[in-house]
This record gives structure tokens, C-alpha cells and sequence, in this order.
């Protein structure tokens, strides 16, 4: 069924039963929305559902031409982008001219880059069904600040966008906020003079303050970005909720969840017409396939605008294939435009729900972990009744039934994304749910059961898989078979039940021989169990199990250890530097002295190192680089903490600019080993750390 033509009549039911949800936990934390909207000056029928497109920024950077902008708009047609509802082409910050407004108050594209003009552009891109979206300031333009400015112009470029015929404004406050401008004031003076134009051109306001405590400073709650549910539904039809999601050329999966949570907080704020705005979209800009499918999954619960940061045009078979898929687009696109929110307790995995425009219930099953995990809801949790469900995978296209318990064995850093509703038909295949393999002894030595290990080659793992029936009718012949890379060895290590009753579990065991030259890296392992059903034969496949295979430990004495190869790295801006400070290329300095060697990462960060029981002490300075100096007097604090198999053996403090902590770490024995930087309790600005000198004898 797509939602988007909805009947008015099935429209109206499912209003009644949405209203019949909202009592129920799905929605426990929304409130009305009376009080929240000042008198509006927004129009309902620019956005009735979020609306979607590609932006500029993320993917071109500021520095995009006329010639690059149509490239992209022909893909978007071409590839059936357009036609999913991505229509929006949308310049961002740099189309403006160096000099952006001219002698007679009008502001100017780059004429080298756009040489036809800004309403040329415009034009172009309709002329391929396509509409157009524009970008300015609310601030005056402050060179060095932003890149233009519209403060004391907001009428006049509010006609002159019109005239150009631009569909959609991009407004940010990168220099309102350098003005210590109002942003309720000056945003809602944009929007009237937005909808008073001359031309009477209708156009979409999204308005953007990215600034946000404590990632820009310190900075009074009602400038920031988490105060403008407060005034923005009543004059745009979407607002910015928390800061960027990441930069030019990259999104991490960890700033993604941090702008959907932010964006949950308010969810009565938004509405036919009016959406909450968690940032774009990202495949491919730093996330996996996996993590991008989160995002996607979180942005459709969420009824976010889907604008694409990346170059669409770059983007694999498997992003297009997450942007297209109708189902996930259908929740996004729902016309009920309830913004979904949290089932039960926040933690490492999470229910998300959302009521639906013909009765049915969006769930996202979330696993913010960093390995598989089983996730489950009921549908009394959803505030469904009856005793038989209907479960449709939005991302699989999978349809099965339970009896109540909805679950799903999640990938690290996944999400499985289903609707649910009551069942009246013949029962469907039963609702079936392989876990990932669990690894409970390596080489006969018992562990805690883990679904993410660390070994070595030739190793020796004992799983454990269980399969849950949750449907009505029962599993028949259960085939299980461990999909492991080519090489390593499966053997079978218990009997396998014949049957699998409704509501019953099973467990089986099994023996995995690593080969003795596994590549030092990670791999996935996972369990797909076939059987017989009332609706035929079916298979279900677990999450993975990821094996990771240690390189080998340092040997000798005073080893650089940056210099030899890590198991993971993780930062909390930019990417880990070696033998420089993150996210520029310059070299470790501390206190005035410059290292030669070391580690340059933003907090948080993780860096881990397999040490295989090999080494004895650890030394070297930890500090914040003297770099953030030049960039502004705002943050830069951190702690430092050496841990060594899951225990703190070293720890900081907090450590502000200035000074070069020295440190020695007894690691004696240790099979692992983290390099935790912490943010110090005050985020992350300018926390530019470094671990300098780093020295171990093995």
C-alpha cells in the first residue's frame, strides 16, 4: 500500500486509531502540542510529508559549479532518485559570488560558476521536473564568518530568490550567531518577508542554526539549535535540532545517533507540515552500509526530511538501493506525520515506534552495541490488540506472524526496521529469529558469551546459536548451517531438535576452526537455519558474529606503538593521525615541545592494540595539542586512561591546554589494550588530543 494516496476516508480512520495509540506507551512521551506553535506564517501544503532532495554541502563542499549542480540533478532523474521523491536540488553555502551582494543591493552568484545566473540555474533544473533550493544567513555577512549574510535584507533577498525561482531557502546562523543576533527574532522576520514576497512564490523555509552547547561553546539556551521546536512550527516548514552531523566529505555513525536522539526529545513539535530536522542523510561519507540502513530507518521513524549529503552519483549499488526502497520510504512518507518515538528504557538496544496512516505501527529495533544483539517489543508495548500479528520487514520485504513478542537479531550498530499489525488472514510463516553464534569457549578455554571476539589465526571457538520460534504454529526439521569464510572449518557439536514449538527455543552447538593464516582483520560469521512451515519451506539467517584476527603483538624493547598496527581506531572528529594531530597534518606539539612520534585523536576516542600478553610498560606524555590555540580559546580539555584487558591501569584527570602529562602504564600479561580519551564532562570542542612519545617494551 503506498501511503502516499491514502484515501481522505482511510485517512480519517486512521487519525481516530492514531488517536486510540497515543494513549498507549508508543507514544508515552508526547505531549499536545498546544502553546508550542506562535501564530502561523508557514504553509501546511509545502510539506505535507518531509520532504526529500540532495544538498550540496557534504558531497561538493563550497566550491560546486553550475555545470556539476545539473550533473547531479540528470542522475537524480536517471536513476530514479526523482521519482522516489527526491526533487530538491538544493545549493548550499557557496554559489555566492566573493563579493556576494552587489552595488545595487542584490546578492550575486559566482559569475565564473555559474555564469547564465542564479535564475538560470533555477530554471534548468525545473525544466527537468526538478525543484530548486537555495542557501543564505539570517546573520549580515561577516567575511570569515560566513560566506554571505541577509540580516537588513531579508525582504530583498526573500524577492530576489522568488524571482530566480527557487522553490525551497536554506537558512543558516553562522554569522547571526557571530552577530549575537535573536534567532526566534530574525528567523521569524525571514519567513514573513519569505512569504511576502513579490512574486507570491511559495517556498519552503528550513531554517538551520546549527549552534548547540557544548559542541560550539557556551552559548545561552535560546540560541541554540535545541530551543527552535520551541518557535519554528509556527514559521517553517522544518528546523535544524541539533548541530551538523558531521563535515565536508564525512558522517560517522556515532554523530548520527547523537542528532536522532537529540531529535526525539520534542516530537509533539512536528507535523503535517511542519518537521523536525535531524541533518542529512550521508551513504557512503564515513558509515557502512549497515550504519547508512540505520539511519535511514531512524530519519523514516523519525518523519524526517531525506535530503542526500553524499555525490549521489558516486554512491554504491547498496545505497541506492537503501534510498529507493519503498517501504522504508512509505513509513518516512506516512500522511498520519507522527513523528515516532521510544517504546520502553534507553539503552544499548532500543524499541522505536511510530503509528501509521492505515492502522499499523512502525518498529525500529535498534543495536547502538558494538555486536549483534537480540531486540524485542510486544505488541501490547505498541498498543496493538489481538493474539495473532502480521510483521512485514520493510528492508527485507519478509511477511510472518507471532503471537505477540516482536523481535529481531540486530547487527552491531544496526537496525531491523518492521510494520505490525493485527492479523486476519490465514496465518502466515511463523515469526522466526536465528541468534548471531555466540562464542563460549576459545581453544577450551570457557568465555563469557560474546558476539564480537578477538583471536588469533588457528584458534579453536565453541558456539552456541538459538532459533525462537514467536509464531503460532510450529518449526518443523530445523537445518542449521554456519556460513563461515572459505577455509575455516565447521564441525557440529550437538544434537538439533526435530521441532521447534510456537513459543519454544532451541540451541545448538557447533566448533569453528580459524585456518592458520587468517588474514589479520575482521570477519563476519553468521548461522542460517531452514525448516518447514504452515506456509512452506523458509529460512531465517542471524546477525554476525564478527571474529576479528589480532595482528601479531609488539616484540622488543621501546617499540613505537603508533608505528605498529591497531585493531580498531576510533575519533571523535575526523579520523586517528598518526604522528600528527587530528585533522590537519600538523605535527604533535604539546607544551611548546614537538614529538616525532604519536597519536592525534578528538574525545571520545578508542584506540586498541592486541598485545597478546607480550609486553611489560607502556610510556609516553599525553596533552591537548598546542594547535587548538590557534583556532579559539573554547574547550579543549580531555582525560586519558591506558586500560589494559577491560581495567584501568592509568588514568589522567582532566587535562587542559598547556601542559605535557607524562605517564608510565604497567601492562604486564595484558592480551589488550585501549587508549580511551574521554571529552572531561564538557563535549568535545576542541579537544584535540594527543599521545605523544608512545614507547612499550615487549
Amino acid at each position: 500500500m503506498n501511503l502516499r494516496r491514502t484515501s481522505a476516508a482511510a485517512l480519517a480512520t486512521a487519525l481516530a486509531l492514531a488517536g486510540g495509540l497515543l494513549a498507549t506507551p508508543v507514544a508515552a512521551a508526547a505531549a499536545p502540542a498546544t502553546g508550542i506553535q506562535p501564530a502561523s506564517v508557514s504553509d501546511p501544503s509545502l510539506s505535507p510529508t518531509p520532504y526529500q532532495g540532495w544538498n550540496t554541502y557534504y558531497g561538493l563542499g563550497g566550491d560546486f559549479t553550475a555545470d556539476e549542480v545539473l550533473d547531479v540533478a540528470d542522475f537524480l532523474v536517471s536513476s530514479g532518485l526523482a521519482d522516489a521523491g527526491y526533487d530538491i536540488v538544493w545549493l548550499d553555502g557557496g554559489w555566492q559570488a566573493a563579493e556576494p551582494r552587489g552595488a545595487d543591493g542584490i546578492l550575486r552568484g559566482d559569475p565564473a560558476r555559474f555564469p547564465d545566473g542564479m535564475g538560470a540555474l533555477a530554471d534548468a533544473i525545473h525544466a527537468k521536473g526538478l525543484r530548486a533550493g537555495i542557501y543564505t544567513d539570517a546573520g549580515p555577512y561577516i567575511p570569515g564568518s560566513c560566506g554571505l549574510g541577509s540580516h537588513g535584507h531579508y525582504q530583498t533577498d526573500a524577492d530576489t530568490f522568488a524571482a530566480w525561482g527557487y522553490d525551497a531557502v536554506k537558512v543558516d546562523f553562522l554569522c547571526g550567531i557571530t552577530a549575537d543576533l535573536d534567532p526566534k527574532t530574525v528567523f521569524t522576520e525571514f519567513a514573513e518577508a519569505l512569504r511576502n514576497n513579490s512574486s507570491g512564490r511559495p517556498m519552503i523555509f528550513n531554517l538551520c542554526n546549527p549552534v548547540t552547547s557544548p559542541d560550539w561553546g557556551n552559548y545561552p539556551e535560546e540560541q541554540q539549535s535545541t530551543y527552535s521546536w520551541s518557535y519554528a512550527p509556527g514559521i517553517a516548514e522544518s528546523w535544524r535540532t541539533y548541530t551538523d552531523a558531521g563535515f565536508v566529505g564525512l558522517m560517522k555513525y556515532r554523530d548520527v545517533l547523537r542528532n536522532f536522539d537529540a531529535n526525539a526529545l520534542h516530537p509533539e513539535a512536528a507535523g503535517p507540515g511542519h518537521w523536525n530536522d535531524p541533518d542529512y542523510v550521508g551513504p557512503e561519507l564515513g558509515m557502512s552500509d549497515e550504519e547508512f540502513r540505520t539511519q535511514m530507518s531512524l530519519w523514516s521513524i523519525a518523519a524526517a526530511p531525506l535530503v542526500i549529503a553524499s555525490d549521489p552519483r558516486a554512491l554504491s549499488e547498496a545505497s541506492m538501493a537503501a534510498l529507493l526502497d519503498d517501504d522504508v520510504l512509505d513509513i518516512n512518507q506516512d500522511e498520519l506525520g507522527v513523528q515516532g518515538t521510544r517504546v520502553g528504557a534507553a539503552g544499548v538496544t532500543e524499541t522505536w515506534a511510530k503509528p501509521l496512516a492505515d492502522g499499523s505501527v512502525a518498529v525500529a529495533l535498534l543495536n547502538r552495541g558494538d555486536a549483534a544483539a537480540e531486540v524485542a517489543t510486544t505488541a501490547a508495548d505498541l498498543g496493538l490488540d489481538g493474539s495473532r500479528f502480521r510483521v512485514v520487514d520493510a528492508w527485507t520485504d519478509e511477511t510472518t506472524e507471532t503471537t505477540g513478542a516482536v523481535r529481531a537479531a540486530v547487527a552491531a550498530h544496526g537496525t531491523a526496521l518492521v510494520r505490525v499489525s493485527p492479523a486476519d488472514a490465514r496465518p502466515e510463516a511463523p515469526r522466526v529469529t536465528v541468534s548471531a553464534p555466540l562464542v563460549t569457549a576459545v581453544d577450551g578455554v570457557e568465555v563469557e558469551p560474546t558476539g564480537s571476539i578477538l583471536t588469533t589465526a588457528g584458534s579453536t571457538l565453541e558456539l552456541e546459536t538459538t532459533v525462537r520460534n514467536d509464531g503460532g504454529t510450529p518449526v518443523r526439521q530445523p537445518a542449521f548451517e554456519i556460513d563461515a569464510p572459505d577455509g575455516w572449518e565447521v564441525r557440529s557439536a550437538g544434537a538439533v531438535p526435530k521441532v521447534v514449538a510456537s513459543g519454544g527455543t532451541a540451541t545448538v552447538r557447533h566448533e569453528l576452526v580459524l585456518v592458520g593464516d587468517a588474514e589479520a582483520t575482521s570477519h563476519e560469521v553468521s548461522a542460517t537455519v531452514a525448516f518447514a512451515s504452515i506456509a512452506g519451506e523458509r529460512a531465517a539467517t542471524s546477525a554476525p558474529l564478527v571474529v576479528t584476527i589480532a595482528p601479531a603483538p609488539p616484540s622488543g624493547d621501546d617499540v613505537v606503538l603508533p608505528h605498529h598496527p591497531w585493531v580498531s581506531a576510533t575519533s571523535g572528529w575526523m579520523t586517528p593521525a598518526i604522528d600528527e594531530s587530528v585533522g590537519g597534518g600538523n605535527p604533535i606539539k604539546l607544551a611548546g615541545t614537538t614529538y616525532a612520534t604519536g597519536l592525534g585523536v578528538a574525545s571520545p576516542s578508542d584506540i586498541r592494540y592486541y598485545l597478546g600478553g607480550a609486553c611489560r610498560v607502556l610510556d609516553g606524555f599525553v596533552g591537548i595539542d598546542d594547535v587548538v590555540d590557534n583556532v579559539g580559546p573554547e574547550g579543549g580539555t580531555a582525560t586519558f586512561s591506558v586500560i589494559a584487558d577491560g581495567v584501568t591501569v592509568w588514568e589522567s584527570g582532566t587535562v587542559a591546554r598547556g601542559v605535557a602529562v607524562p605517564f608510565t602504564a604497567d601492562v604486564v600479561g595484558a592480551r589488550e589494550l585501549v587508549l580511551h580519551v574521554g571529552d572531561a564532562g564538557d563535549g568535545g570542542y576542541n579537544d584535540r588530543a594527543d599521545w605523544a612519545g608512545l614507547e612499550i617494551d615487549c
